[in-house]
């Protein structure tokens, strides 16, 4: 520019006209990526012109007004592919150009390396699975003819920054290679670093490669250090390799970035297994109240890590277990813990602290899963055990005999179960407090069992005071809390109090999804409980629509024969009913009464409500002797398990007499009522 004006031939010389000359004047700086050249030096010094910078890197934003200009919208990115491979805008080619761009990442840069490579092999439709077996040789090839004038491919990009990092960042940089592409945050690391090394393995030489590189971020006194953290991170950032979220606080990788640096790991198999230490590590240091929250976080990261070494005792596959079990994804939790009973068994005998723990969690996965009775032999086992090794009053002892007691409420034994509860819940009160965690949780237990044995007041009173303090010392939000007010909403069902249960129960499904998601088990659960608040108030239309959504979810996320999917396909059953739909109601039922048959036995409470909600629509259907049928065995059942004085055997025995009136067998209902006139006496 000067030596075309004629005055000068230095950079300088030109600063120097743009400064004196007033008119307007555009300076631009384009792909000015290396953090280590100040731009400063070369900006007029002066209140007049423009300057506008193209660059990777985020700290040069301080110079002026800022826009990020992030991976292209798709309509633009196949026009780009299109245009730089020489191919006609056609239906057929916009089809095949959208699944290149979007395995692409709509990366500019990629795709229109892509495109030139198509327009010398003028083969769009064989280039994507080209792509996918040589991604990186793609990637890394220069074009004969670009319709720009940049220089480098898009490896040869990240390569050059690459090689600039220190070797903290290239290290940290790779090691999030193996992690998922986002939701990457420094919590995963700063946990880690605050590992403590249990009696039992792993030990401090097989954890010398994760120990090794989070020394990086440690202070002198040990503790971890966020300033060295960040001063790393920004390193990587400067070269636009990672980005980070604000609002979130996490940092986050382009995919195609993510791959590539994986590319330039040079033992793959060391690197992979320090990062899932690293994991294991942070996951270890969680306290158990707050597993549930931090699964949903890390929960991606551990399925990028997966599969776990089966043959491998001294890892964290009990902590991975903690992330698949808090997640919901109990098929996952249920062969990983498996795995780990069978090991430490080997390893450390039966009766070690190791094996109990793994079986104790192997007890409670099952029955989450519906399997209760594996769950009650393994959890009986692990109780005893534990009273043998450490004593009946010990809090590993205290939580094996919760768990044994829930399997109990679980299959729908309430009698047992309060058995387990009461003396528990005393000893609880007594040796830790009443306001200890884990006394609450037993508190909480023992609210339901009388929910379901009948006696809602005592229920409500205990649940109450349960929800109080868990939103007192754990927080509104936590999911204990949230747990203990879906309960409380369910007391208020049986109390018939349906606006109390449903302003809890709208709480309860704002605050899951935000912060479980919307396919977690325990959303779920309150949408279902929501669903059927809305049933009782008569809004059956806004009840169907949450009770399909409810069974569309459990099936995909639990399976179509799980219990909870089950439940929730009787609950859409039932408003058929509500509604008049009884042929639709009657399938459903069916399906779940023999699924339940199947899972749970023909005796299990469960299986019996079912079996009366089948009657009461072959009653609808005037179908009266099949409703007979299974009212007479559900009756009959449920005074065996029950009572005659359960609310449950008396709406049974209500519903007999009815049909007993409809079959004309007036004698027989005539006695029947005689006998309830008795009970409610």
């Amino acid at each position: 520019m000067v030596v075309s004006k004629s005055v000068g031939g230095s950079a300088q010389d030109a600063l120097t006209w743009l400064q004196s000359n007033h008119g307007d004047w555009l300076l631009f700086f384009d792909n000015a990526d290396d953090p280590g050249i100040n731009l400063n030096m070369f900006f007029p010094q002066c209140s007049h012109g423009n300057i506008i910078i193209t660059s990777r890197n985020p700290e040069l934003r301080v110079y002026g007004q800022h826009s990020p200009v992030s991976d292209i919208e798709e309509a633009d990115a196949i026009a780009l592919l299109l245009q730089s491979a020489a191919k006609e805008s056609s239906e057929e080619n916009a089809e095949t150009a959208t699944k290149i761009v979007k395995e692409l990442c709509y990366l500019p840069l990629a795709i229109a390396q892509a495109g030139s490579f198509i327009s010398q092999s003028e083969d769009l439709e064989g280039y994507l699975e080209l792509y996918k077996k040589n991604q990186a040789e793609l990637l890394s090839e220069k074009p004969e003819q670009s319709h720009d004038q940049y220089a480098w491919t898009v490896y040869t990009t990240w390569q050059i920054s690459f090689k600039k990092l220190s070797q903290p960042a290239a290290t940290l940089l790779q090691l999030c290679s193996f992690l998922h592409h986002t939701g990457i945050s420094e919590d995963i690391f700063s946990n880690a670093s605050k590992y403590s090394f249990p009696v039992w393995l792993p030990t401090k030489e097989r954890l010398q490669e994760p120990l090794q590189f989070l020394s990086d971020f440690l202070a002198p006194t040990g503790e971890w250090d966020s300033l060295s953290f960040f001063k790393v991170t920004k390193e990587i950032k400067a070269y636009s390799l990672i980005s980070f979220d604000a609002k979130t606080k996490m940092f986050f990788i382009h995919p195609l970035v993510h791959a590539w640096s994986r590319s330039t790991v040079v033992d793959q198999e060391s690197s992979h297994s320090c990062t899932r230490d690293i994991i294991g590590m942070s996951i270890s240091v969680v306290p158990e109240v707050d597993m549930v929250l931090a699964s949903l976080k890390l929960m991606p990261h551990v399925d990028a890590l997966a599969p776990f070494n089966a043959d491998r005792v001294p890892d964290f596959r009990v902590a991975f277990w903690s992330i698949y079990w808090g997640a919901g994804k109990l098929k996952e939790a249920q062969d990983l813990i498996e795995q780990v009973c069978e090991a430490y068994k080997l390893s450390f005998g039966e009766e070690h602290l190791a094996t109990l723990q793994a079986m104790h969690r192997l007890g409670l996965t099952y029955s989450d899963m519906g399997n209760f009775q594996r769950a009650e032999e393994v959890q009986a086992q692990v109780v005893k055990k534990y009273t043998q090794v450490v004593g009946e009053d010990d809090q590993s002892a205290f939580r094996a005999s919760t768990n044994l007691a829930a399997t109990y409420f679980n299959r729908g034994d309430f009698i047992k179960a309060k058995e387990f509860q009461d003396p528990l819940l005393e000893k609880q009160i007594r040796l830790l407090g009443e306001d200890h965690p884990e006394t609450l949780i037993a508190m909480g237990n023992l609210a339901m069992t009388h929910l379901h044995l009948g006696d809602f007041a005592k229920a409500k009173t205990l649940q109450v005071m349960v929800l109080e303090k868990q939103t007192r010392f754990l927080g509104q939000d936590h999911p204990i809390t949230l747990r203990a007010m879906g309960n409380l909403a369910t007391i208020h069902i049986q109390l018939g109090d349906f606006e109390n249960a449903q302003e809890l129960n709208v709480v309860v499904v704002e605050r899951r999804t935000t912060h479980l998601g919307k396919d977690h088990p325990d959303t779920l659960t309150a949408m279902a409980n929501l669903a059927a608040i809305h049933s009782q108030l008569g809004d059956l239309e806004k009840a169907k629509d949450l009770e399909v959504m409810v069974f569309e979810r459990r099936s995909k996320v639990l399976g179509k024969d799980h219990l909870d999917t089950l439940s929730a396909m009787g609950n859409l059953a039932i408003t058929y009913s509500r509604q008049a739909d009884f042929v639709k109601a009657k399938e459903l039922t069916i399906t779940v009464l023999e699924t339940r048959t199947k899972l749970l036995g023909e005796d299990h409470l469960e299986t019996l409500q079912v079996m009366v909600n089948l009657a009461v629509i072959y009653y609808q259907l005037k179908e009266f002797t099949k409703a007979e049928e299974f009212l007479v065995v559900a009756l009959e059942k449920r005074k065996q398990r029950l009572g005659d004085r359960h609310p449950s055997t008396i709406r049974a025995m209500q519903s007999l007499i009815s049909t007993y009136r409809a079959l004309e067998k007036l004698r027989e209902a005539e006695e029947l009522e005689q006998v309830l006139k008795q009970i409610q006496k």
